[in-house]
């Protein structure tokens, strides 16, 4: 059977159209443009030769805390146990980057008022696009909030009306080429920065 496909309008009509594309087309697509920040502001204070691999290792879990939910909120739908799920990730993701402030700070890396600033947007665009997703489920939030005793409320499924397929390969290759490879770059750095020098070439003997 060939799943449908969910139709986006280009006049939405409904708040809930209107909705669905401010989460799409807004709020997804504006996490990029910190990270890609957050990542030059690391590149330019060398991270590589202060907290070095440590927090570069923080940030590859930070990046999960949030790929993570956004992957099931794309793919699958949205009961009791996603909703839960997604939470419980916000919340990690937040105390990881309290760890990774402190991190780079103890290690000596300043982190400047830019940098901090650009930590307020990672930290609250994930909040605004739960807060977000649950208004567009909130039946499925009332249903947490009463106990969720049906049986399907706590079990994952890929979602019945499924998203364009060019929309989730275009947010597949901005994760790729604007989180992972600049991140990826940023832990080989951390990485090549330990390797002891190479000793001198022995003297030759006479």
């Amino acid at each position: 059977m060939r799943k449908r496909t969910i139709r986006l309008s280009g006049r939405p009509t409904d708040v809930e159209s209107a909705t669905l594309r401010y989460l799409l087309f807004g709020l997804l697509p504006a996490w990029f443009a910190p990270g890609i920040l957050d990542w030059l502001q690391h590149r330019r204070t060398r991270i590589e030769h202060t907290s070095g691999t440590r927090e570069s290792l923080i940030h590859a879990l930070m990046m999960a805390e949030v790929g993570g939910p956004i992957a099931l909120a794309l793919l699958c739908e949205i009961n009791p146990l996603a909703l839960v799920i997604i939470a419980s990730a916000i919340a990690a993701h937040e105390a990881t980057a309290l760890w990774d402030v402190r991190t780079a700070q103890d290690s000596g890396r300043t982190v400047t008022p830019w940098e901090q600033h650009v930590h307020s947007f990672l930290e609250s665009l994930p909040f605004m696009a739960t807060g977000t997703l649950a208004c567009l489920h909130w039946e499925q939030l009332r249903a947490l909030a009463g106990g969720a005793t049906q049986g399907n409320a706590w079990r994952l499924r890929f979602k019945r009306r499924r998203l364009p397929t060019g929309y989730l390969a275009a947010v597949g290759g901005a994760i790729a080429g604007l989180i992972a490879l600049p991140y990826g770059e940023e832990l080989y750095r951390c990485l090549r920065s330990r390797r002891p020098a190479a000793p001198p070439d022995a003297p030759a003997l006479a």
